[in-house]
């Protein structure tokens, strides 16, 4: 059997994402929280924020409407439509506000052509085909491996690691065009006169906590393919 299928210190990376993932999302959920709890001074919610932010940037045929949950606020480019969660649709909370423009900054990158976002989408299909393969092609080349089909249980492995790249540099990806719609928020609410400098600075504090789970993920991520390169990479077995 190929070295590391048991238990070896490169499990030491798997802890260290783990940990990393779940501190960031300890952070951002406690983070939100607070900002909750804060009414913004125009006492705008969320859906209207985002409906103003979207016709001062000449943006009408994208449609704002409620979903259910906490924080599964998106934009769905393919029916142009923002999602706000329940947290976010009918609050008038400065993390509500930042939350709704951070989903429209992404409706502007998709409006004006931004390139990472473009690069991000035409990589979403071999990420996804590559996160569901990618485990079933390593354990089936470790079986062959195992029962003396060495070359083809290696193809495979090498196979299933390359998949899994394709995951993880979906996530890469995924980091300038969530920090860009971030940036293009905080400037909106700022210039608009919607925030004052404060209330910037607060949504400032959730938007980045925010974008720190996708630094962890994509670190976990990272950290997980190093793993299998150091395991299988040199295609080794043991004796």
């Amino acid at each position: 059997m190929y070295y590391g299928i048991y238990f070896d210190w490169t499990y030491i990376l798997v802890i260290i994402g783990a940990v990393l993932c779940l501190a960031a999302s300890s952070n951002v959920k406690s983070t939100y929280s607070k900002y909750a709890k804060i009414r913004n001074r125009s006492g705008i919610t969320g859906a209207q924020a985002a409906k103003m932010i979207l016709d001062a940037q000449g943006i009408y045929d994208v449609r704002i409407e409620h979903i259910g949950g906490n924080l599964t606020d998106n934009y769905d480019p393919t029916n142009k439509v923002v999602h706000l969660s329940d947290t976010t649709y009918n609050s008038d909370s400065v993390a509500a506000v930042g939350v709704a423009a951070h989903e429209c900054g992404h409706v502007i990158q998709h409006h004006r052509g931004y390139v990472p976002i473009a690069v991000r989408n035409a990589i979403l299909p071999l990420a996804n085909g590559g996160s569901k393969l990618s485990w079933i092609l390593i354990i089936a080349g470790v079986f062959l491996a195992g029962w003396g089909s060495g070359s083809t249980g290696n193809l495979v492995i090498h196979l299933g690691i390359l998949a899994f790249s394709m995951a993880v540099l979906f996530q890469i990806v995924t980091l300038p065009v969530e920090f860009n719609a971030s940036s293009r928020a905080l400037k909106i609410l700022g210039e608009s006169g919607m925030f004052d400098t404060r209330e910037v600075k607060q949504t400032k504090k959730v938007l980045t906590a925010a974008a720190m789970t996708y630094v962890a993920a994509a670190a976990s991520s990272v950290l997980q393919l190093l793993r299998l390169i150091i395991i299988f990479g040199g295609g080794r077995s043991r004796d």
